[in-house]
């Protein structure tokens, strides 16, 4: 039963996140950096798929509007077929920008011989961790490669189309006997739309836990019906309560695939509903 504390908090939260909305990006670096100093909190971040129809430069000035200090990369920022000179050169770029690289994926992975090709990629661009797709029959390698150059492996779930991984538990199955490096990215949206409840996953995968994708859904079972953060039926607060619980030390990363054209307006009010809830969750 919701009480009147709870009631109080989330309409302070309403506020916080229209005040950030109007105030805008200094707003929100302030407030981003307020929230990391916090202990116990979360790295609320991006991923950079979305802004996939933008040149780094554009999402690297996105993303200082977003007020937002980590992000996880797509290789069409940076290119997975770019020699490793220029991808050292992105890294820097990025980091210079006062970005710190979380990770990067999703990377698909056939069972081949290639597989290593992917952890030099991801070494040249200062990924602590990848996110994959990976074939089943391929997971011995890359444990091995993962153990080698000291690189987290985080299976991403993709919904009731993947005949692999649809929720994070078939990931964590497949995973859990294994080096600690591999794990999980849970994206809560494609969770969702398997029945599966996301928080509820998140219990249950802790202990292999390494990245998250963020998005909201209108309807639990359509996979179109992405709307901004705090829209749809996904429970927020109880999420970002669990992760603070459960200890969880990696990003929560907004992945807004809506709108590609024009994403700002819809991550600013998804990113200003994230930090209002992770605002009140903390106190209450």
């Amino acid at each position: 039963m919701t009480t009147d504390r709870s009631r109080r908090q989330f309409c302070s939260t309403a506020v916080a996140a229209a005040a950030w909305t109007a105030f805008g990006p200094r707003a929100g670096a302030e407030g981003a950096a307020l929230a990391a100093s916090r202990p116990g909190t979360l790295k609320l971040g991006v991923a950079s798929y979305s802004m996939r129809e933008f040149s780094l430069d554009q999402t690297l000035e996105m993303a200082k509007t977003l007020g937002v200090t980590s992000m996880t990369f797509k290789d069409v920022h940076i290119p997975r077929t770019d020699p490793p000179e220029a991808t050292r050169a992105l890294r820097a770029k990025i980091e210079a920008a006062g970005i710190t690289i979380m990770g990067g994926g999703t990377i698909t992975i056939p069972n081949t011989a290639t597989i290593e090709k992917e952890f030099v990629y991801a070494r040249n661009a200062g990924f602590p961790l990848i996110y994959v797709d990976p074939e089943p029959a391929a997971l011995d390698t890359i444990e091995r490669l993962a153990k080698s150059y000291d690189i987290k492996v985080a299976i991403h779930n993709h919904g009731p189309e993947d005949k692999r991984w649809p929720r994070p538990q078939d990931a964590y199955a497949a995973i859990k006997s294994r080096d600690k490096r591999l794990g999980l990215c849970i994206d809560i949206g494609h969770t969702t739309r398997t029945g599966t409840d996301p928080v509820q996953a998140c219990r249950e995968c802790r202990d292999r836990l390494y990245d998250m994708h963020v998005k909201d859904l209108a309807s639990k079972t359509e996979k179109e019906s992405q709307v901004e953060v705090g829209r749809g039926v996904i429970d927020f607060p109880g999420l970002f309560r669990t992760l603070i619980e459960i200890g969880y030390q990696g990003q929560v990363g907004l992945e807004y695939e809506i709108n590609a054209k024009n994403p700002l307006p819809g991550m600013i009010e998804s990113m200003a509903y994230m930090r209002g809830v992770l605002a009140a969750v903390a106190t209450s």
